[in-house]
């Protein structure tokens, strides 16, 4: 038996990630919104319209899962049946005041490691507690400036030589600004792509991610040319930070488009590769500040930026599959389907953006780690 799961979670203000979990109804574990496969949904439709029946949640479903897991379900019966779990990653928007299954099931948001600890099966432990790690403790790079300060207090003419040497630049700071601005404007607009009459408000709020991103990138390229010791090479430092501003330049070039040719509804496969975007974002905001302490974070990088490539092979199949879809129903209005084929377009540079932040980032670690 296969069933599918939501994996309701928000960013909060401190940076941190925090999951909602729920309550079953006959045992008051806590677990995840699941439930069958509903007929006429793909598989994360239907994850997220257990969400919303079981815990009043709505928002962006990711239609690359994000693992699985098996439990142990009793039937009327009386026997056990094994049933196997597909969990999808879902960015929650908001939470409705009302709901099918409100007076049956406690709702409650949770830390990760709490998250992990609440629930009771092994491989969904693992899916939570690696949903996002903890970030690194500082390293020796890290430590360095303190080091260069207590040496200079102890010998006054090396404080006097160190006042006249380059600083070391903001780029961390930098790289980690950008990446809240891709978080921003892929939120933007994944609700873009769900249509309504909010259309104009999230253009607005993805042209103003995609100017912030400009101003950073700009930040970065002046630190290269001005700082003498930089924690990589200037070539990687503007490489990766290239690739991520062309990511938010190809989703300020779908609303773009959306505004040119004014269109007001959105395909599905649109709306499922804007969900792989949120998703493709969340990774890089966690990949980006790894790179203070590239040795000690090899690992975590490596499955990230693993994450990052898999979601631009799906991003691919479903950009296809659209495109045939939208084919088939704009024959005989061919105006659809060049619009739609340009809408299409940006959002899959948007997503193959993300797979070149990943080799970057794979470059980086391959140097320097």
């Amino acid at each position: 038996m296969r069933q599918v799961a939501a994996l309701p979670y928000r960013p909060e203000a401190d940076g941190n990630i925090r999951v909602m979990l729920i309550t079953s109804r006959e045992t008051q574990r806590w677990v995840l919104p699941k439930g069958n496969l509903i007929k006429g949904l793909r598989a994360h439709e239907a994850a997220a319209q257990e969400a919303y029946e079981e815990a009043g949640v709505e928002g962006i479903a990711c239609p690359t899962l994000i693992g699985s897991y098996t439990y142990a379900k009793r039937r009327k019966t009386g026997l056990m049946r094994t049933v196997a779990v597909d969990v999808f990653p879902f960015a929650v928007t908001g939470q409705a005041d009302e709901w099918p299954e409100q007076d049956e099931r406690t709702t409650a948001w949770f830390t990760l490691p709490n998250a992990a600890a609440a629930v009771d099966e092994p491989e969904l432990k693992a899916i939570i507690a690696g949903f996002r790690d903890p970030l690194p403790t500082p390293g020796l790079t890290d430590r360095v400036p303190a080091m260069r300060e207590e040496i200079g207090r102890k010998i006054p003419v090396l404080r006097w030589f160190q006042s006249l040497m380059p600083k070391q630049g903001r780029f961390f700071e930098l790289f980690e600004a950008h990446s809240q601005t891709l978080v921003a404007g892929a939120d933007a607009l994944a609700r873009l792509m769900q249509g309504g009459p909010d259309l104009h408000a999230h253009i607005r709020e993805i042209v103003m991610q995609e100017d912030r991103a400009d101003t950073i990138a700009r930040d970065v390229l002046q630190d290269v040319r001005r700082t003498f010791v930089t924690p990589f090479d200037r070539s990687a430092i503007t490489g990766l930070i290239g690739v991520m501003d062309d990511a938010i330049d190809q989703m300020n070039q779908t609303a773009k488009a959306v505004a040119l040719f004014e269109v007001q509804e959105f395909a599905p496969h649109m709306r499922d590769m804007s969900g792989i975007i949120v998703e493709a974002a969340r990774v890089t905001a966690e990949a980006i500040p790894l790179l203070r302490s590239l040795a000690a974070n090899a690992g975590r990088l490596h499955t990230l930026t693993e994450r990052l490539i898999e979601l631009e092979g799906h991003a691919d199949e479903i950009h296809d599959a659209g495109l045939k879809a939208l084919f088939k129903a704009s024959r005989e209005h061919p105006m659809d389907f060049v619009v739609g084929q340009e809408i299409y377009a940006h959002l899959e540079k948007s997503v193959d953006r993300f797979e070149d932040v990943a080799n970057e980032i794979q470059g980086l670690v391959i140097d320097h780690a």
